[in-house]
């Protein structure tokens, strides 16, 4: 899944807001105040590589807002990250929570790198390098990170630990997505995947579709399309191909089997970020299509779990005209010109920062339950998180049909709406 370089992932979060700003008529200062992260920082990060030599990586963090609680959102590793990036991630973060009706911000970070390339201890270089540079910044009352792309519960646990050091004391409520018995939580491993296979319930019901009558594609083969997969499958859904990237071609491939993908299957030839063996994968009868082949398959449901625009005013033509329901699994996975095909066209679209809020409410759950130092069963998570997305998508839903506007404008409408009324109570604007 290559990235447009031509793509501005920031000039879309704001051509986003700019629309819902005028349908809300909001004053000039709020839309000021909200176009912008708050504040961000730019650093350098010295790491002593393996071979001796010192190299320079490039570290951000956004602090998009925190008018509604501390920020919140992960910390990407990527070699073609870039601060416009993380801009739009971190305000995508502040409508997410928003819209979740959880008490944090948004907030984003990021770093210039391919852990593909890097041993485990220049990771662990870099993590804590990243720390050093934005310790003042950040915690637990101010701003928690997450993993993210390419980043996992081991790079969470060395910054924390660096925090720790750096502060002199015990902080576990400052970053969440820790390993589990290290002040993670159960359920969160599954919590993304799983949320977007609940709002997906959801509108399945509302348009009276059986999950067992429908198929899928899913573009992305990590965390959360696993557990989409996994969820989605046991409730009778199949899947019957996923796309993903090989880091030996520098490509993506979609694997497709017309009977059904077997998720334990290919997890047993995937490497651990996502890519899947692909000579294996002939071995196994499935059938190897280019990377962009998953959008055009004849499928009911498309589900987006990898990066940002991916479903362009060019590709969105190439979408079946079976295709019922987009769930978005990724961020920004679509661009607002192929919103208005998808409009016209009535499929109905659960948007990225409705459908993948799932581990953003786990995460304040594990934060929740550090802070208290009382921890919850698996059970007792999901159904908390079950309960909190349903409510999400219900209320989503509702606007939706009462103001007849899409499903995408709805949540920005209730998200930029609190987010809004928190600024104006507090008196900002």
């Amino acid at each position: 899944m290559a990235q447009d370089k031509s793509f501005n992932a920031f000039e879309m979060a704001q051509t986003q807001f700019d629309k819902v700003a005028d349908m809300l008529n909001l004053d000039q200062g709020t839309r000021d105040l909200l176009r912008n992260p708050f504040r961000e920082y730019h650093f350098g990060i010295p790491v002593r590589m393996d071979d001796g030599a010192v190299k320079i990586f490039r570290g951000f963090r956004c602090q998009h807002n925190d008018a509604r609680g501390p920020g919140k959102g992960g910390i990407r590793f990527h070699p073609q990250e870039t601060i416009d990036t993380v801009r739009a991630l971190s305000m995508w973060m502040t409508w997410k929570t928003a819209v979740a009706d959880i008490p944090l911000g948004g907030g984003k970070g990021g770093v210039i790198c391919d852990p593909h390339h890097l041993s485990a201890l220049e990771q662990e270089k870099i993590c804590r390098g990243w720390v050093r540079q934005i310790a003042k910044n950040v915690g637990p009352l101010a701003d928690i990170p997450a993993p993210d792309v390419m980043t996992s519960g081991q790079h969470m646990l060395w910054m924390l630990d660096e925090f720790e050091t750096i502060h002199g004391n015990k902080y576990p409520g400052f970053i969440t997505g820790k390993p589990v018995g290290m002040g993670g939580s159960l359920g969160r491993t599954e919590a993304t995947g799983y949320g977007v296979i609940y709002t997906l319930r959801e509108a399945l019901k509302e348009l009276g579709i059986n999950p067992k009558e429908t198929t899928a594609s899913v573009q992305g083969f990590g965390n959360v399309a696993h557990y989409a997969i996994k969820l989605y499958s046991e409730m009778g859904g199949k899947i019957i191909c996923v796309s993903c990237w090989d880091q030996d071609d520098q490509k993506s491939y979609t694997y497709k089997k017309n009977d059904g993908i077997d998720l334990d299957a290919l997890l047993s030839i995937t490497d651990r970020f996502g890519g899947i063996d692909k000579n294996k994968a002939r071995e196994l009868g499935y059938e190897q299509l280019p990377g962009e082949a998953w959008i055009e398959q004849d499928v009911d449901i498309l589900i987006p779990a990898a990066l940002e625009n991916q479903i362009t005013a060019e590709s969105v033509n190439k979408i079946s005209k079976r295709v019922k329901i987009v769930a978005e699994g990724a961020n920004g996975p679509t661009t607002p010109e192929a919103d208005k095909v998808l409009k016209e066209r009535n499929v109905f679209v659960i948007p990225d920062f409705l459908a993948n809020a799932g581990g953003v409410i786990c995460s304040y759950f594990e934060q929740v339950q550090c802070n208290m130092n009382y921890f919850w069963e698996k059970e007792e998570v999901l159904e908390k998180l079950d309960a909190k997305m349903t409510s999400a998508y219900k209320a989503v839903s509702d606007l939706a049909k009462k103001k007849n506007i899409f499903t995408r404008d709805a949540a920005y409408v209730i998200a930029i709406n609190r987010v809004a009324q928190a600024c104006k109570d507090r008196g900002w604007v």
